[in-house]
């Protein structure tokens, strides 16, 4: 049976619901609330958002990584409100990940400007653009896509030898472009599969589709 671990990039929601995780999964907290950190958690500077503690981790945690590790936001149900489901899938090895899965109800698609999504963000007070184009160049040297598809949330499950296909010295890298590059969270929420080299949506199966709704939406507050 493979182990799995699972990453929370947390600030200040409650993580109750971490009590109904399997026990059998390993738990790592990334705490960036400077108030007050949640016990055993890993203490990090409120910088970079929920990317910086991504790789955070894998920086820290390169050479001795489970063999899947799981990475979500501090109230994963937001955007995947079956989050708990898929976690005792993974533990009881009746979900297998390939190389890297998506986690999350939306697909979406934003432009390599943020046209479609970031500009009209409502906390993008003044609308202005998302360089991935830029980002891409920065992190993977070379000419991004026109458009980037991705599950909303920044949540996603990954393997270790996917993690380790990437040199030590290109998470280093996407450090840097973490906390230097402007907005550089929502580029790489756009991007995580890029960002570990494989393509997280079937193009084929995506056909002409922008948008799909995975799951029924509704409002769900899981604790």
């Amino acid at each position: 049976m493979s182990s799995v671990e699972l990453v929370v990039a947390h600030y200040a929601e409650s993580l109750a619901w971490l009590r109904k995780t399997p026990a059998s999964l390993q738990r790592t907290v990334i705490d960036k609330n400077p108030d007050e950190t949640f016990p055993d958690a890993i203490a990090l500077p409120n910088i970079g958002r929920e990317a910086h503690s991504y790789l955070h981790f894998l920086l820290s945690r390169y050479e001795s990584l489970s063999d899947v590790t799981v990475f979500c936001q501090g109230h994963p149900f937001d955007h995947a409100f079956d989050f708990h489901t898929t976690l005792r899938q993974l533990a009881q090895s009746t979900e297998s990940v390939e190389n890297f899965l998506w986690l999350g109800h939306i697909i979406d698609t934003d432009d390599a400007k943020g046209h479609t999504l970031f500009r009209g963000w409502s906390k993008n007070d003044d609308g202005h653009e998302l360089d991935m184009n830029g980002f891409h160049s920065a992190l993977l040297g070379t000419q991004g896509p026109a458009e980037y598809t991705f599950k909303l949330g920044a949540q996603f499950v990954v393997t270790k030898e996917t993690i380790l296909s990437r040199p030590l010295a290109f998470w280093e890298r996407a450090m840097k472009v973490a906390i230097e590059f402007p907005d550089a969270a929502h580029c790489f929420e756009r991007s995580w599969d890029k960002v570990f080299g494989v393509e997280g949506i079937d193009r084929i199966w995506l056909g002409e589709r922008k948008t799909v709704y995975l799951k029924p939406i509704r409002r769900l507050n899981v604790s």
